[in-house]
């Protein structure tokens, strides 16, 4: 199975400038991966201390925050390695202070996962959710080098659990600590004997928790609320706006709506801005414009979400009524308000956890949608309680970072 695997993945790095031509997003992935050595060789000095992240993406990446800033604090003479799997990743983050390198990460062949830890000799790598890379584990472990996945989670689905899944069980292997985030994950794995994991939770809940206590004034959205019942829809796909436009066209004017849209392309927000009849101002040309007249703000930017929610008394999280999958309710939740999604959130602890605890509110059609936001404008003492459980469900569930920093700090000072 290992030589399949290497002759796939050959293939695949082969293949890659012919897939870069399919698309802009495979372009990049393509093109970013090109200098990654090059930048390496330039940055890295011999002798430098490396702790290494891995993301696959965007939302990972905010998973590894925590963690990544209470070690660049306690541990200031290394330096911190980000390497991203996907353009949404990396392109939205290539520009960060945090890590002190950041590059795409190459392709797991065996030729390319050697160059690159020789490059690196990272002191520990830290995977974080997901992304088992066999040739990269490999490679570290006969290096002898720490390797801790973080905030990762477990399916029955997954090849680790099915008779033929004997090579990933393998690469597993290969792991010296798994943090995991829920009760399930903790038991699939041990199914098959794996002691090395601990229940941590979700390094999630330690970054949103820290939204509140910063500085969340964001000038031109306290002018265009100014007091008004506020309801954010945060992310927001073409199949949520089915669900939310009637609703919003028919508001009470004393209720105001900021929408975040997933999709900040001309032609998108163009397309979402013609289905609203009530009076809208954009990102774009809010310049002098009295922003209170406005009853809707699309926020065609991106950048200041986790900063909005806190103006919201109810947030609608978009990306479950299709199959793009869920977005964020963790930053709602944060600011103790009450959250609506759409209907396809089965593989969302979290959200199916508030959603349990009264805290979350599922909908699948605009009626259902128009039904659950009169409830919440019209009954301040259900909204507050809702808000309330919502907060509550984070504040309960922090602590993650400290038992993932706990095990780093004793493996560094076993040196």
């Amino acid at each position: 199975m290992s030589l399949l695997y290497n002759i796939c993945i050959a293939i695949f790095n082969w293949i890659l400038p012919l897939i870069g031509l399919l698309s802009p997003k495979l372009r990049l992935f393509v093109n970013g991966r090109k200098s990654v050595f090059e930048t390496l060789k330039a940055k890295i000095v011999s002798g430098d201390k490396m702790i290494w992240f891995h993301c696959a993406s965007l939302g990972e990446y905010e998973q590894g925050v925590p963690v990544m800033e209470v070690l660049k604090q306690k541990y200031p003479e290394y330096r911190l390695l980000v390497t991203f799997f996907s353009p949404s990743g990396y392109e939205a983050k290539k520009n960060s202070k945090l890590a002190d390198i950041i590059v795409y990460l190459p392709i797991d062949t065996v030729a390319n996962t050697k160059r690159f830890i020789k490059l690196v000799q990272p002191d520990l790598a830290v995977f974080v959710k997901y992304e088992f890379w066999p040739n990269y584990l490999k490679v570290l472990s006969s290096k002898n080098i720490p390797i801790v996945f973080i905030s990762t989670t477990f399916r029955k689905d997954q090849a680790f659990f099915k008779w033929y899944g004997g090579f990933m069980r393998a690469t597993l292997q290969k792991v010296d600590h798994f943090f995991v985030q829920d009760e399930v994950s903790k038991e699939l794995i041990k199914t098959q004997r794996f002691t090395n994991v601990t229940l941590s939770g979700d390094t999630r809940f330690d970054r949103v928790s820290h939204q509140i206590e910063m500085n969340n004034e964001v000038d031109f959205i306290s002018e265009f609320v100014n007091g008004r019942l506020c309801i954010v829809i945060g992310s927001s796909w073409p199949e949520d706006e089915e669900v939310f436009i009637n609703f919003i066209n028919n508001a009470p004017k004393h209720v105001c709506f900021i929408i975040a849209p997933h999709e900040i392309k001309d032609a998108s927000v163009t397309a979402l801005t013609k289905k609203i009849t009530n009076t809208t101002v954009l990102y774009s040309n809010k310049e002098d414009k009295t922003l209170k007249e406005f009853q809707v703000f699309v926020m065609n930017t991106i950048g200041y979400l986790s900063r909005v929610y806190s103006y919201g008394n109810i947030a609608y999280v978009g990306g479950a009524m299709g199959t793009g999958g869920l977005h964020n309710i963790l930053e709602p939740a944060t600011f103790g308000i009450p959250i609506v999604i759409g209907k396809n959130f089965e593989k969302f602890r979290e959200a199916k956890q508030l959603q349990k605890l009264a805290g979350l509110y599922s909908v699948s059609s605009t009626k259902e949608f128009s039904e659950v936001m009169n409830k919440f404008i019209n009954d301040q003492k259900f909204r507050e309680r809702t808000g309330m459980i919502a907060g509550h469900f984070i504040n309960s569930n922090t602590g993650a970072t400290k038992v993932i920093v706990d095990y780093i700090d004793a493996k560094f000072n076993k040196k």
